[in-house]
């Protein structure tokens, strides 16, 4: 709702509901398009560094943040609260949709620092309005756009709204879950219970549901905030209810200091991973938890962070999660109970959209991850059915590369893909049989797609980076085939990240010796998104990667210029030092 305000009639008040209450005022920064945090907002400044967004250079200090929500990485809430804890957040966020990973990092910066910014979900009038706004003042549930003043707003203000005691009215407890709450299992337990209920209230879940196994993201190091939250809850007892694993961390925590990581990085970076472990959870380490050996089965109710790993357990294995943020991993990790909304009910896994790809002919590794970031783009919130593709019978990496790409666009737990996945055996399945809306790729979309993950203008290059998400046994086979007697380009660096237990299995099969013969290095427990200097060569200008995923983070996380090409493309190009600018056969006729 929105209505001209007392203040006068420039004044727009308008009514929202609150997801976090609070007052705050400030200029407006505004984009039509979905922001994710995680590669997009550097918390050290403040500023927007994500390459491809319209807002990109903006700072977000002191201002009001107006975004339909969020998309991309589930660390987005952890870079949320570093931002607030270094006083370079913004003063407020205004959205047209709940989104889970933003709010998520409010939350746990109020339950446990102290500190908080209001956030705010508008009607699509009001949105606009406020989009198109200099200056807002909100405060709880009302927001002011432009010239009203703070004591004019605070004389109408609603109110506080949004208190726990209003959360709890709106869920069905369990003697378990009001025992957890009360301390039953230990004070970190009841604060993570506190946050699994203002999640659950968020989604609109009237109950909580046991979940099988957890996987945490939240040990990935953004920064000192993200150490005091585990350490905290480790103070406070935190011990995990169901079997977790941990996703990949900030540095490879066997050889960090051997490959000349500064200490001031590598030692919190690697006592994350260390105080997670304390809790119960397996030090893993790897960003495909899909490839490790316990698999979750179809129909599963597990709770699962890190984007690429949610949309793959929820499209290609059958299981039920949703995106979860970090930090609500951690905490239904220590509870073993979980919000029962989103890809957990039958009813939200369905499609809402369908988008046909054109018909291609012969097309290599690169088209899959291209298919993923073009189906993101267009998806936006939307779980989509996708057509076109079972013709090329895309294998297990095929799949892990199109979502991992499709999660970096795209804020959809999941996606169909007809006569693929396992519930499309047709896009009736997927869809219900509703009348949804259908989207045709073009030809030209996908030229467009590729131009933006190659925006390095020279052939020379400097890194080749494989393995985000992290490589499979089958890619790693594959790429000894490829470079088998041959050796890279003296001038650049060749890195392969991987899981523990993936490098075990390809050593004993020998393919690391022939990696290493060539000039690969193998790098494990991190992932290319935490990937820092000197592991990237301060002298390096142009990465080359096969990496959807990586190829959009990358400028912004890097601060370097990127291309993408396919595995062979890239192992071509490590011979060579140079890779052509030309775009595949199947791409360019």
């Amino acid at each position: 709702m929105h209505s001209p305000s007392p203040a006068g009639p420039s004044t727009v008040c308008l009514s929202g509901r609150v997801l976090v209450p609070g007052t705050a005022s400030g200029r407006v920064v505004s984009s039509s398009t979905e922001l994710s945090f995680w590669g997009g907002v550097d918390p050290a400044s403040g500023k927007i560094i994500d390459q491809h967004h319209p807002l990109h250079g903006q700072s977000l200090c002191d201002a009001i943040l107006v975004i339909p929500g969020g998309r991309g990485s589930c660390t987005g809430s952890a870079v949320m609260l570093e931002a607030l804890m270094a006083g370079h957040g913004p003063a407020g966020l205004v959205l047209a949709r709940p989104d889970e990973i933003l709010t998520l990092g409010v939350i746990v910066a109020r339950e446990l620092f102290g500190i908080s910014i209001p956030v705010v979900v508008l009607d699509e009038p009001g949105f606009e309005a406020a989009k198109a706004a200099r200056q807002i003042r909100v405060s709880n549930g009302r927001v002011w756009a432009d010239e009203v003043t703070v004591a004019e707003a605070d004389e109408q203000n609603g109110g506080d709204a949004g208190t726990f005691e209003d959360i709890l009215r709106g869920i069905a407890l369990t003697a378990t879950d009001e025992a957890l709450l009360c301390g039953a299992r230990g004070d970190a337990a009841a604060v993570a219970m506190r946050i699994v209920l203002q999640m659950a209230a968020l989604t609109g879940a009237r109950r909580l549901i046991d979940v099988t196994r957890a996987h945490i993201d939240g040990c990935i190091y953004t920064g000192p905030g993200m150490l005091a939250f585990a350490e905290r809850m480790l103070h406070l007892g935190g011990q995990v209810a169901v079997p977790t694993t941990l996703n990949a961390i900030s540095v490879d925590a066997r050889r960090w200091r051997a490959q000349g990581i500064d200490a001031a990085f590598g030692e919190p970076a690697a006592r994350l991973g260390e105080t997670y472990a304390a809790m119960g959870a397996r030090a893993t380490y790897t960003c495909a938890p899909y490839l490790a050996d316990a698999i979750p089965a179809p129909g599963e109710q597990i709770a699962w962070a890190e984007s690429n790993a949610v949309v793959y357990a929820n499209s290609v294995l059958g299981a039920r999660t949703m995106k979860y943020p970090d930090f609500l991993d951690a905490c239904i990790a220590l509870t073993g109970r979980a919000p029962d909304a989103g890809c957990h009910r039958d009813a939200d896994r369905q499609a809402a959209m369908e988008i046909a790809f054109p018909a291609l002919a012969a097309v290599d590794d690169a088209f899959f991850p291209l298919a993923g970031y073009v189906a993101g783009l267009l998806a936006g919130n939307r779980i989509p059915v996708v057509t076109g593709l079972a013709a090329h019978r895309p294998d297990r990496d095929a799949l892990k590369a199109f979502g991992a790409a499709f999660a970096t666009t795209s804020s959809a737990p999941m996606f169909h893909i007809a006569g693929v996945t396992p519930e499309a055996a047709s896009v009736d399945a997927a869809t219900g049989r509703r009348a949804v809306t259908a989207v045709a790729i073009t030809l030209e979309d996908l030229r467009q797609g590729w131009d933006e993950l190659n925006r390095a203008t020279g052939e020379t290059i400097d890194l080749v980076s494989i393995g985000n998400p992290h490589a499979s046994l089958e890619e790693i086979a594959a790429l000894a085939r490829l470079v088998a007697g041959k050796r890279k380009h003296a001038d650049l660096a060749f890195i392969i990240t991987c899981g523990r237990s993936i490098e075990a299995e390809a050593e004993a099969a020998g393919h690391l010796a022939v990696l290493r013969t060539f000039g690969a290095e193998i790098v494990t427990d991190t992932c290319w998104c935490m990937v820092t200097e000197p592991l990237i060569p301060p002298s390096a200008r142009i990465i080359l990667t096969n990496s959807g995923k990586y190829a959009h983070y990358g400028p912004g996380l890097t601060g370097r210029t990127f291309r993408f090409a396919g595995l062979a493309a890239c192992v071509e190009a490590a011979c060579s030092g140079r890779a052509s600018r030309e775009m595949p056969d199947w791409l360019s006729t």
